[in-house]
């Protein structure tokens, strides 16, 4: 079935939930696992007034530092289920962007990534990088909630 899994976190309570589900899913498969946090540009995830106290270095070191964790933290917790798991931080590119990218660049033939399901208006004007996963992926998307 299943023989690499890409796991996309953020380290929200949501995204520990897809890791919760990948490891699980890994585990009763036998796949190894790659995970993968994803880091927007500074112009595009920093409004303007906040650009105007902290540099662009600044927001590299900062964002760095925070997927340094996020990806240790899913490390740890699959090395101590016994998974296999290399970990990448995409830099500068919208999410969907990166997890697609990185999906297909290792060879992954799963997705699985978490989404607050959001519908109708609300999801028209906030958009969803999950659902630009689900519709632009090569290979299956599981979402979890």
């Amino acid at each position: 079935m299943f023989k690499h899994l890409l796991i996309a976190t953020d380290g929200s309570e949501l995204s520990k939930k897809a890791v919760e589900q990948g490891l699980s899913l890994a585990k009763s498969l036998g796949a190894k696992v790659t995970a993968v946090t994803v880091t927007e540009p500074f112009a595009a995830s920093v409004p303007i007034e906040v650009a105007l106290v902290f540099s662009a270095e600044e927001y590299e070191k900062a964002v760095r530092s925070s997927a340094e964790n996020i990806l240790q933290s899913v490390s740890a917790v699959m090395a101590a289920s016994g998974i296999p798991c290399e970990t990448v931080h995409v830099k500068n590119q919208y999410p969907a962007d990166g997890i697609l990218d990185t999906a297909q660049a290792r060879g992954c033939d799963l997705i699985v990534m978490g989404s607050h399901g959001r519908r109708g208006l609300s999801r028209l004007v906030l958009g969803s990088q999950a659902n630009r996963v689900v519709t632009q992926s090569a290979v299956p998307v599981l979402i979890c909630r």
